[in-house]
């Protein structure tokens, strides 16, 4: 019988296993073997094993493994954990760990992030525990953080790092190659070299491949783009967000006030914003809210309950309007069996459109120049043609199940009423509310809901007391 390998070889083809990996995040079996050493209190084997990993990567293994184990690995590692993969946590495990920082060593952790990520983590600590990092911290990241934690959440101002490098137009590239080689306090990864006048106000920017490619003799104002996306600090990070993507930017300057460069940003925090603009309006539409899968029991059940409450509310006046026709429930009780499809068909094509519509008006597909009525006519007729495909199919098969051809005309009358309806209202509501100011993605489920839900019962049984009674 073969005998259990030696602990060393073991441990050797682990780390192996690892070395070998192409690391998109982390696997299963690293998953396991960090779980194992955690479980056998190998200390240096869980150092070992995630020493290769990118912090993204280590982020996602904290946020995957139990509990009782997050803690230990927090316990064991936090002296080797990189800053940045503490920027990466979810919002309730980044307050896991930052809560067993004392300040200082917090303050250390910020010094080492780009102020948009130090921004982000300083922004929900408590106002004593925000003092004393503060404090902590050099003069100068002191004062950008504290600027950039008084600009609006979700702004521009907060989601710009102050990193970048900025040169006077009158230099020339040689003059530019020399500095960044000289330079001790250039951010690690940069794009553009921002072109300033006299005012400290950005004139236009130079790509780094358009320096390399240029003689050293060539001023920066001879080769710039002249051209500026210029960012004002206070912009909604929704709009710089469509501004990348319209004009495929890798990183756009920040203005203040006065137009004087304050900072930049960059492309990867533009990725992260569109993935959290659109995780919001989904979450929204469901009725979720802002949300968080590692919260607490108690913190992810308030979050629902409140949509919850608008939902009771909404079936309390759809009851309502079913007690309006209790006497011709009594007279047909196949209506009762029949009524609960009209809704349903009706919300749930409704919510089709408003999906549609509410991604359109973030991704400004819907401006206010647009032909609302255009919009609004071609959900009308994709409603009237879907309603008369599935009038049809339910209305014969009410008829036959119930042997009543009148009650199925009556069952495909008013699917193609409550359908119609969905279309213009899944439309028209979130449009509505975006004009008025109000976030379209919250308000507009609810009110579709009410309305498909009471429109649907009182067409079905309204037609039935007409028709049947």
């Amino acid at each position: 019988m073969a005998g259990r390998e030696h602990p060393e070889t073991e441990r050797a083809s682990l780390i192996e296993t690892v070395d070998e990996e192409e690391l998109y995040g982390p696997s299963e079996e690293l998953l396991e073997n960090v779980s194992a050493a955690l479980s056998a209190g190998d200390v240096p084997l869980v150092e070992t094993l995630i020493e290769p990993l990118h912090p993204a990567d280590v982020a996602d293994l904290i946020e995957h493994l139990e509990p009782d184990q997050r803690k230990l690995f927090l316990d064991i590692t936090r002296h080797a954990l990189e800053p940045e993969t503490i920027s990466h946590l979810d919002e309730s495990l980044r307050d896991e760990v930052v809560d067993q920082m004392a300040p200082a060593e917090l303050a250390g952790v910020v010094t080492e992030l780009d102020t948009d990520d130090a921004v982000d983590l300083l922004e929900d600590l408590d106002d004593a525990t925000q003092r004393e990092v503060l404090a902590n911290l050099p003069a100068e990241d002191r004062a950008y953080i504290q600027q950039g934690l008084t600009f609006p959440e979700d702004s521009a101002g907060r989601l710009m790092q102050r990193e970048l490098v900025a040169l006077p137009g009158q230099w020339n590239v040689g003059e530019a190659i020399d500095h960044l080689r000289a330079a001790a306090d250039l951010p690690d990864d940069f794009y553009d070299l921002y072109v300033l006048d006299a005012e400290e106000k950005p004139m236009g920017s130079v790509p780094l491949s358009r320096v390399l490619r240029s003689k050293r003799d060539t001023r920066l104002g001879e080769i710039m783009d002249g051209e500026l996306r210029l960012v004002r600090a206070d912009t909604d990070q929704e709009a710089v967000a469509y501004l990348f993507r319209q004009y495929g930017l890798m990183s756009a300057p920040v203005v203040d006030d006065a137009g004087r460069l304050i900072g930049v940003i960059t492309v990867d925090d533009v990725v992260r914003v569109i993935d959290e603009e659109a995780e919001e309006d989904l979450l929204n539409i469901v009725g979720v809210g802002d949300t968080d899968f590692h919260a607490p029991a108690w913190e992810t059940a308030f979050q629902r309950v409140r949509w919850l409450v608008v939902t009771l509310i909404n079936t309390l006046v759809a009851a309502f309007v079913i007690s309006r026709f209790e006497d011709t429930i009594g007279h047909y009780p196949a209506l009762a069996v029949l009524m609960p499809i009209t809704a349903a068909m009706g919300g749930n094509a409704g919510v089709q459109v408003i999906t549609v519509t509410v991604r359109a008006l973030a991704t400004r597909e819907i401006t206010p120049s647009s032909r609302v009525g255009r919009i609004i006519l071609k959900e009308l007729l994709v409603g009237l043609m879907n309603a008369v495909v599935f009038a049809a199919i339910l209305g014969t098969v009410g008829g036959f199940w119930f042997g009543n051809a009148a009650l199925g005309i009556v069952l495909g009358s008013a699917m193609v009423f409550n359908m119609i309806w969905a279309g213009f209202a899944g439309t028209a509501i979130p449009i509505v509310m975006d004009r008025l100011g109000l976030d379209p993605a919250i308000g507009a489920g609810p009110f579709l809901t009410t309305t498909t839900d009471c429109l649907g019962f009182f067409a079905f049984l309204g037609l039935a007391t007409l028709f049947l009674t």
